[in-house]
């Protein structure tokens, strides 16, 4: 594996546990996440994160796997670009059902 792309898999493994720990402040629970806008705009940011790293990724060697990689790219871009646009719910979605998995196949990835 490249370093660049072993270097952009840790970056992602960071925010994710940044996202877990986010997850952990407001009790997992939906609507403490809804109610502090700064904790929204810190998912915000670090779902851009990573869907630059996975953009980055997919640049360097578009053989390295990993589902859902349009949507992932897509997603950076509706933040970046479409920011009126992002519903908490969305958000809270994505790291209740695909962070995990984004997570998984990373871990694999980085002991491959």
């Amino acid at each position: 594996m490249q370093p660049k792309i072993l270097k952009y898999l840790l970056d992602i493994q960071s925010i994710i546990s940044e996202i877990e720990l986010i997850k952990t402040k407001t009790n997992n629970n939906f609507n403490q996440f809804k109610s502090d806008f700064i904790l929204q705009r810190a998912i915000e940011r670090d779902l851009e994160i990573i869907g630059e790293a996975v953009r980055k990724i997919t640049e360097l060697d578009a053989s390295v796997k990993l589902s859902s990689t349009k949507n992932i790219i897509g997603l950076r871009n509706i933040i970046s670009h479409a920011y009126d646009s992002i519903e908490p719910e969305m958000i809270w979605g994505i790291i209740q059902n695909n962070i995990p998995i984004l997570n998984e196949e990373v871990n694999n990835l980085i002991q491959s």
